[in-house]
């Protein structure tokens, strides 16, 4: 009988070596062609990895040291050893940190619709599920219109002369007294929204809907376009309390670092004071209290309060949860994770701000780099009344520098959180009249 020689390179009996080796080579084609197809039907951000970063203790994650910490401190650190993308665990929920304007940038904005808006329970139950802040699609986009059109210049300028009377009320109750300034400007906040509670009782009983945010959702019940477009009456007083609790201690917050700034650079109290004293003068001559326009002409001020915005970054991030598995930056991002771009990290990077801890108002003088600058956030759910609280901040300036002084007491200083970080003890200082 005769064989080939193909046979007898492959004989298990001629050659069990060589048979081995195609065996080998064989098994190997195989394992090459599974592994293709696996990545071809395998969804590619199930093979991702997470970002690096440390998910501190079970359960606690690194919650304590976050409101331990210097928050500048506690995120740089981070940055620095992880870069701008990194895991922890905080609040009791899984989160992706980012610190990048770029990818801030596409998570708030450019891929809003793949990370909605989150916040824990107990503050939803506060102000009401209704409140536009919980939604996302046309119910938000819907109430964000109704909202931002209660906050336009052409509506703001109506609001000056009754914001001014508030200050005008409240600061003399501070004359030769130590108070606590953190206190006292939620209880000016206190007395705004007491304010606006009887207005809005009072249009309620009257049955006007014309004017403000409380017209504007009134107003929109009255529209004959659809059942769609009508506000049931628990969705009107979820977004009027919503915007009313959203401002209380976030603007508290920025007036107490507001005075503590100017108390901490004389130089700069002194040339805010000068700039208002000049619109007080105009006031007196003219006999008139204060307008739109006056609050449009005062650059200096304007600029400390940018300033005081991004050194005290009152709001350090934000929350979003991705709505599902998203591919990120070459990371995963597993559903249900919570994705928090770091207002405070972008706001002290130095490569945007230069000395980024230097109180430097003159570096407003040129717009900033592009979402680089968000004290109010950015993109769909920024702040609607950002508008507003600039101009209360302005009034109270306006009548603080030119019609008192203050000193602090004592001398301790640091940063406590009540959530938001603010001066240790809440600022107290002492007010006297100017004289």
């Amino acid at each position: 009988m005769q064989y080939s020689p193909l046979l007898l390179v492959v004989s298990p009996t001629n050659n069990p070596f060589l048979i081995s080796l195609v065996l080998f080579l064989f098994s190997l084609v195989i394992l090459i062609t599974l592994s293709q197809l696996l990545c071809y039907f395998y969804p590619k951000h199930k093979r991702l990895q997470l970002p690096p970063g440390s998910m501190g203790w079970p359960y606690l994650g690194e919650t304590l040291k976050l409101y331990t910490e210097n928050p500048n401190s506690f995120f740089s650190n981070r940055q620095k050893r992880y870069g701008d993308i990194f895991k922890t665990h905080i609040l009791g929920c899984p989160c992706v940190m980012i610190s990048s304007p770029e990818a801030a940038k596409i998570v708030l904005v450019t891929k809003a619709h793949l990370f909605k808006p989150t916040y824990p329970p107990s503050k939803e139950k506060m102000i009401g599920p209704e409140a536009l802040f919980f939604h996302q699609g046309d119910y938000h986009s819907k109430l964000k219109k109704l909202v931002q059109s209660s906050f336009l210049p052409c509506t703001l300028k109506a609001s000056v002369s009754d914001i001014e009377n508030i200050v005008l009320n409240f600061l003399p109750t501070w004359e030769n007294n130590t108070i606590n300034t953190l206190h006292e400007m939620k209880k000016a906040r206190k007395l705004l929204n007491e304010t606006l509670r009887k207005l809005i009782a009072r249009r309620r009983k009257n049955n006007n809907i014309d004017g403000g945010l409380l017209g504007v959702l009134l107003g929109s019940r009255e529209q004959k376009t659809g059942k769609n477009n009508e506000l049931s009456d628990s969705q009107i007083a979820d977004n009027v309390i919503g915007v009313i609790f959203a401002a209380h201690d976030t603007t508290a917050s920025v007036l107490t670092w507001l005075l503590k700034y100017l108390h901490d650079n004389h130089h700069l109290l002194q040339a805010v004071t000068k700039e208002q004293g000049g619109i007080k003068q105009r006031l007196i001559e003219a006999n008139r209290g204060l307008t739109w326009e006056d609050t449009r002409n005062m650059p200096l001020t304007s600029r400390v309060i940018q300033e005081t915005l991004r050194t005290a970054s009152i709001l350090s991030f934000t929350f979003r949860e991705a709505v599902h598995d998203v591919e990120f930056e070459g990371y995963l991002i597993p559903k249900g994770w919570k994705v928090l771009p770091l207002f405070r990290s972008i706001h002290h990077c130095a490569e945007f701000f230069p000395h980024p801890e230097k109180f430097d108002p003159s570096r407003f003088e040129v717009p900033p780099r592009p979402n680089t600058y968000m004290p109010f956030g950015n993109g769909v759910h920024s702040c609607p009344g950002s508008e507003l609280a600039k101009l209360e901040m302005l009034i109270f300036l306006h009548h603080l520098t030119t019609t008192y002084r203050w000193e602090v007491v004592g001398d301790e200083d640091g940063i406590q959180y009540g959530p938001f970080p603010v001066p240790k003890r809440g600022f107290p200082i002492m007010v006297h009249p100017q004289k």
